[in-house]
């Protein structure tokens, strides 16, 4: 299996998890396993940005420059996602088969690897809604993955297994969260970093390899935070 299909099961199989994380109810939270506070305070008279607004804002070739290219959006399976060895990720990994309704209706998403490389992939994601949201939703997911250090991710027939590492999130935005996430599928190996980054109303989520994430997650909450 080559690198690039194990980095993107992956990633797939974090979104399917990460979405369900923000549908999920207030209740039973545990203290935040992040690099910064959880608690965003809502703006009086906030409306959150609409996709197409979020998708003016998502970084292109032209702010990365001419090294990278844009991915095509891979197509989504409809297999079940089952979590093996972490009771608070499989329980999210439930919930997302009954259909629950998403709290993050408004997002954005872009692709790009780096010289056409499989191997060098960057993705950025855009969520907007009141901050409080966001903040609790996002914390929900990182929370979850920080509370099982090690745990296989069942997608299909693959089995993924997984590595979650907490870090120091850069000292950008209002709240940050970051992490690196060790995938190994049929003896394959792969680190993908995930920084999140809240600025009032507005989430970004920079996800890839490691450098490229180091060298872009700055860029792309300037590009975000733009009016």
């Amino acid at each position: 299996m080559r690198h690039h299909t194990t980095t993107a099961l992956a990633l797939a199989a974090l979104a399917a998890l990460a979405l369900t994380a923000c549908s999920a109810g207030s209740s039973g939270t545990s203290p935040t396993a992040t690099s910064a506070p959880r608690g965003g305070s809502d703006a009086v008279g906030a409306t959150p940005l609409s996709s197409a607004a979020l998708s003016k804002r998502l970084l292109t070739e032209r702010d990365l420059g001419k090294s990278y290219v844009p991915m095509p959006e891979r197509t989504q399976h409809n297999d079940d996602v089952t979590v093996i060895g972490c009771p608070t990720l499989d329980k999210l990994g439930r919930d997302a088969a009954t259909g629950q309704s998403l709290d993050f209706p408004n997002k954005a998403k872009a692709a790009f690897t780096y010289s056409g490389s499989s191997n060098s992939e960057v993705r950025e994601e855009l969520y907007s809604n009141t901050a409080s949201k966001l903040s609790d939703g996002v914390g929900r997911i990182f929370d979850a993955m920080a509370s099982c250090p090690t745990y296989q991710v069942v997608s299909g027939s693959t089995t993924v297994d997984m590595t979650t590492q907490t870090i120091a999130a850069p000292r950008l935005g209002e709240e940050r969260w970051s992490q690196l996430l060790t995938y190994s599928v049929g003896g394959q190996r792969s680190v993908v970093k995930q920084t999140a980054i809240r600025t009032g109303d507005v989430l970004v989520v920079v996800s890839g390899s490691p450098g490229l994430v180091d060298a872009h997650q700055g860029k792309a909450l300037e590009k975000a935070q733009a009016r």
